[in-house]
């Protein structure tokens, strides 16, 4: 028969992972700053026919949605663990940042395929509209990236938020460039150049974010966790004979997990050595690795239970 071992630490079903810290009011200001914004861009955009401020629109659009699912993740993954979700729902930032990545990654392409277009057909854009424009837009984004800096890596929800908003504040400084070089020399491609830099700048930071998100939903090992490393460490301690059934991943923003099954030697299950052992494990995971004792469980075998189960486990 297999043996089980854990820390018993109480409390609610699923617990042991702290609560995260509460970023909502952060999110709210930044919501509501670039909604504002968003509405005054959207009238400038009718009124001067602006590629650039149009994409600065539109992308500012997205950034409202997608501020406004990051409050609602962010809100979402300070309910306590269930019976039913053990883990609360700590991974709806996850869930949030990739819904907000993908949207991105959308307007990006849709502006480089209409700012291409547009170097061919430029339209009449007027320069002085284009600059009041853009300098609101700037002004609240830099107030909106202010109240938001101070979070920025605390999840990936909150990562998200303050890249989509610095998108917004350097599409306003396209815009705004793009309407000092129209009104000085009457390049009307300059707004459409405006708004190709703005997809260049978009779509690569939507690609990281999606494949870091995606990264966590398809449960990889967590970025800096040398799993080589830990099974080596584990392997270390005394009467460990084998080690298999190694699994590490990242449920969310500072949340990793690792698990996995211990073969010991069988004379450890006589002499009372298995809950020594167990502590040395979780002290080592603790010591080497950004793992806490918490998020850390171990089967510990017996070196005859390998017998009965199937061979050809990680």
């Amino acid at each position: 028969m297999s043996h089980g071992h854990g820390h018993d630490h109480g409390g609610a079903p699923g617990d042991g992972a702290g609560q995260p810290a509460d970023h909502r009011r952060r999110l709210a200001v930044a919501l509501g700053l670039t909604s504002t914004v968003l509405l005054a861009q959207a009238v400038g955009a009718v009124l001067t026919g602006s590629l650039a401020l149009l994409v600065d629109t539109a992308h500012m659009l997205t950034d409202a949605a997608g501020l406004a699912m990051a409050l609602v993740a962010a809100h979402l993954a300070l309910r306590p663990p269930t019976s039913r979700r053990t883990w609360g729902y700590r991974r709806a930032e996850v869930l949030g940042a990739l819904a907000q990545a993908a949207v991105l990654l959308a307007v990006g392409g849709y502006v480089l395929a209409e700012g291409v277009r547009r170097l061919f057909e430029p339209p009449e854009v007027p320069s002085t509209e284009l600059v009041v424009f853009g300098v609101v837009g700037l002004v609240a984004n830099l107030v909106a990236l202010a109240v938001l800096a101070g979070g920025r890596r605390a999840s990936f929800n909150l990562r998200a938020a303050f890249l989509e908003v610095l998108n917004d504040a350097l599409g306003s400084v396209g815009v705004i460039v793009a309407a000092v070089v129209i009104a000085t020399t009457g390049w009307q491609q300059a707004d459409a150049v405006a708004g190709l830099l703005i997809g260049a700048l978009i779509v690569p930071r939507a690609v990281t974010l999606l494949r870091e998100t995606g990264a966590v939903l398809l449960e990889s090992t967590p970025p800096g966790l040398d799993l080589d490393a830990v099974r080596e460490h584990l392997l270390g301690v005394e009467h460990v004979r084998a080690v298999h059934d190694l699994h590490a991943s990242l449920v969310a923003t500072g949340l990793p997990v690792v698990t996995a099954h211990l073969t010991v030697d069988d004379e450890c299950f006589s002499d009372g050595h298995t809950a020594r052992i167990l502590d040395q494990l979780q002290d080592c995971l603790a010591t080497h690795f950004p793992i806490s004792v918490e998020h850390s469980t171990f089967q510990i075998e017996p070196a005859s239970h390998r017998t009965h189960e199937h061979l050809g486990h990680a």
